[in-house]
């Protein structure tokens, strides 16, 4: 039988030789079959867009011009709205390397402009990466219109321009190299020997943009734009009213994620565009932020409404700061005068019980009704029943705060004939020294901001013969003082001469009365009589550690050198006393002066390097903790992390304003606090004890008055920890993420906690002060 022909044994090669050749594929077939798949309108407008590329090429200017005509008219059509690769694109990827080589035999004429115009829209797609080749045809095309290319066309030209601006920013110093290699590397990158290659060609381009994102609700792409070539000023030129409110709002939120001083300077670019659009409280709010006063006279004298200027003057009082209007910023002695009464609070009580009486909440509660003992189990109840001195004082707190600004209560207030308790007298002395002091403050609370009277209720307690219950009445003169600006002084009258009284609880009394009375007030008379009491060396340390606070509180976030360097002259001094507790409050003090002020610390914090090595790392991380407070500065916090990861040597305490400095750092915004909330939870995993401690309060920092579920569960974990000071600031914590929020879930963990805890005394304590 004959060999079949067409096996492999008949041909002469072996059966594997035959398996492995494989025809070679001809690239026409795979064109043709290309072509199979397109539908009948593609294949004509392939064919159509070959024929143009053709034309192009021709000698007769007249067809060129047609082909460009009609393949620029094919491309804008298409590019108008991209959602994929239009298909005059894919259809002339083939040909866009012929198309660059016929450009660069083009002699110089418009048509090699709109050649250039054509090829800027290709490379969009078919250029290599970091060409930057859709920017360059840009440059060297007709400069027509550019959103006629679509919107993707002018996004994909924002970043070459980023690119190619952030390349010619390069300075090159003048160097001993081979300059003949390194003049074409220059030339090619538009880089000139010892200085900076020229931007205006591009900044010519970036004004067309910008213009065309403004007008098409593009306002963060424009912003972003301006951003990478160091121009937002332009930015004023495009704002209008239809998109201001977005470009402020995009400006406000970016600066968050700035670093200084490029933070600054787009807040002040918004503050501008606000001020120039008559968004006044907005523009109010930025320059109490940037905390320019030049800033916040300016809105009071561009704007002629007296109701927005009062809304201006409350959004003042609200923030706590002392300022005067002048005539410029309010004419008429009548409108100053009222306007000045809104910004020193003086009507607040008054203002607060209207509102107490509208919404029909000016009714007293007592600490039972919090407490709800008839949701308790056997065990908590029977507890509840002794009437021990420290539950009186849980009930001082919670009766303090539940009816903090009503005036009245059923336990402080009540005069003896209503009260089957008894009069405020008798619930005083129910308590022991520490617990009258907290008693009679505890009436500051209750007639909060009643300035006239809070002092006529109070004044009796000053004739007292017990130390303890006058050093409450002159903490509870702060208290009621506390916010309100009043030209009479009487908090500084009253408080002034118990300051050098010989009874250490008396002068702690009237030196934190002032600290919270005159708050931000940055009184240079209470700065006198307290700097010298830091020096002293025969005043106790709690003394000392109190009035450092003080002066904190009163001068916050001023950087005031003076009283800085009363502070850390006092620390030094006292070298015997660093491994009390009450030291702490003296870097606390310090950390206040700075509160917020970010770099304005660096000095100091070199200096308090200098301090003894067992309070040094500590008042290293209170001043970086607070410095950076509400500034969401991700590399602190990466600082503060770096310092939890290290192991203690003895003696070491700094791990604890570390893990609060995370807080504090982060919590102005919501994106850092999840970020922090996460970072806590490793801490918690992987920390030792003494930070373990600290991550409950550090959490409750983070979500004050904002109970998330999240944060809620950890903590309701830990407050059943092993360890007593992890489960104490996790209770302590759950009152502070439900503080006014009236949360059912936090009131019941709470109540479960006072029948877990009912034989732990300070824990039941602390359970009730936050229930």
């Amino acid at each position: 039988m004959a060999p079949d022909p067409n096996s492999a044994s008949g041909s002469g090669t072996t059966r594997d030789e035959a398996s492995v050749k494989v025809p070679a594929k001809d690239p026409k077939k795979k064109d043709e079959k290309k072509d199979e798949d397109l539908s009948e309108e593609d294949l004509a407008l392939k064919q159509q867009l070959e024929l143009y590329v053709e034309r192009v090429q021709d000698t007769d200017p007249g067809l060129q011009k047609v082909a460009l005509e009609s393949m620029r008219q094919e491309i804008r059509t298409s590019t108008s709205s991209m959602t994929s690769v239009p298909k005059p694109l894919k259809f002339l990827r083939p040909h866009y390397a012929t198309l660059k080589a016929y450009y660069d035999t083009m002699a110089d004429s418009d048509l090699k402009k709109f050649l250039a115009d054509i090829l800027s829209v290709l490379a969009m797609t078919m250029s290599a990466e970091g060409e930057r080749e859709s920017l360059k045809y840009r440059l060297l095309g007709s400069e027509g219109e550019i959103g006629s290319w679509g919107h993707e066309y002018v996004r994909n030209l924002a970043g070459e321009i980023a690119q190619e601006y952030t390349k010619r920013q390069v300075r090159i110093p003048i160097i001993s190299i081979d300059m003949i290699a390194f003049a074409h590397w220059l030339t090619t990158r538009h880089l000139i020997l010892g200085e900076e290659a020229s931007v205006d060609d591009l900044i010519e381009l970036v004004q067309q943009i910008v213009a065309f994102h403004m007008k098409h609700n593009a306002e963060y792409e424009a912003v972003d734009l301006l951003m990478e070539v160091e121009d937002l000023d332009m930015l004023g030129d495009h704002v209008d009213r239809t998109n201001y409110k977005r470009t402020g709002l995009y400006l406000t939120s970016s600066a968050r994620y700035l670093p200084g001083p490029d933070d600054m300077l787009v807040l002040d670019i918004a503050y501008t565009i606000y001020l120039k659009f008559e968004e006044y409280p907005s523009a109010l709010q930025i320059a109490l932020f940037l905390d320019n006063m030049q800033y916040v006279k300016k809105v009071f004298t561009s704007c002629d409404d007296l109701l927005r200027k009062k809304q201006f003057c409350y959004i003042l009082a609200r923030h706590g700061i002392t300022f005067e209007l002048d005539e410029e910023m309010a004419a008429d002695d009548d409108d100053r005068e009222t306007l000045q009464e809104i910004i020193n609070n003086t009507k607040l009580s008054e203002g607060y019980l209207t509102l107490a009486r509208d919404i029909e909440v000016m009714e007293p509660k007592s600490p039972e009704d919090i407490y709800k003992a008839h949701l308790l189990d056997g065990r908590a109840s029977a507890g509840a029943s002794v009437d021990s001195a420290r539950q009186n004082l849980a009930a001082t707190f919670v009766n303090a705060f539940v009816n903090a600004g009503f005036g009245q209560d059923k336990l402080m207030t009540v005069p003896s004939e209503a009260s089957s308790s008894g009069s405020s007298g008798n619930w005083l002395f129910k308590n022991k020294e520490h617990g009258k002091a907290s008693a009679a403050a505890s009436l500051g609370m209750i007639l909060l901001w009643d300035v006239d009277s809070g002092l006529a209720q109070l004044d009796k307690y000053f004739h007292s013969n017990d130390n303890h219950v006058i050093a409450g009445a002159l903490l509870g003169v702060g208290i009621v003082n506390c916010g309100i600006k009043n030209d009479c002084d009487p908090a500084l009258a009253l408080l002034a001469e118990y300051i050098d009284k010989e009874d250490s609880s008396v002068r702690i009394g009237a030196i934190m009365g002032l600290g919270l009375a005159y708050a931000g007030a940055q009184n240079e008379q209470i700065c006198s009589k307290l700097i010298p009491i830091l020096g002293d060396s025969k005043a106790s340390l709690d003394v000392v550690a109190f009035t450092a606070i003080s002066l904190g509180l009163v001068y916050v976030g001023s950087c005031n050198g003076d009283i800085a360097e009363a502070i850390i002259c006092a620390l030094m001094e006292r070298e015997s006393e660093l491994g009390e507790p009450l030291t702490r409050l003296l870097p606390l003090g310090l950390g206040l002066l700075y509160l917020g002020k970010q770099e304005s610390v660096e000095a100091t914090a070199e200096v308090s390097k200098t301090l003894n090595v067992q309070i040094r790392k500590y008042c290293d991380m209170t001043l970086l903790s607070c410095a950076y407070a509400g500034t969401g500065n991700v590399l602190k916090v990466q600082h503060l992390l770096g310092q939890c990861a290290q192991h203690l040597e003895k003696g070491e305490s700094h791990q604890g304003p570390a893990v609060l400095g995370i807080a504090m750092v982060a919590m102005a915004e919501e994106l850092g606090i999840e970020m922090a909330i996460r970072s806590l939870e490793h801490l918690l995993q992987y920390g030792e004890q003494n930070i373990r401690r600290a991550v409950p309060l550090a959490l409750g920092l983070l979500c004050i008055s904002n109970p998330k579920v999240n944060v809620m569960d950890t903590l309701s974990r830990l407050s059943h920890d092993t360890d007593t000071e992890v489960a104490m600031a996790a209770v302590i914590s759950l009152g502070l993420i439900g503080a006014g929020t009236n949360n059912a879930r936090i009131a019941g963990m709470l109540r479960n906690l006072s029948s877990y805890y009912y034989k732990e005394a300070s824990l039941l304590f602390c359970v009730s002060f936050f229930l």
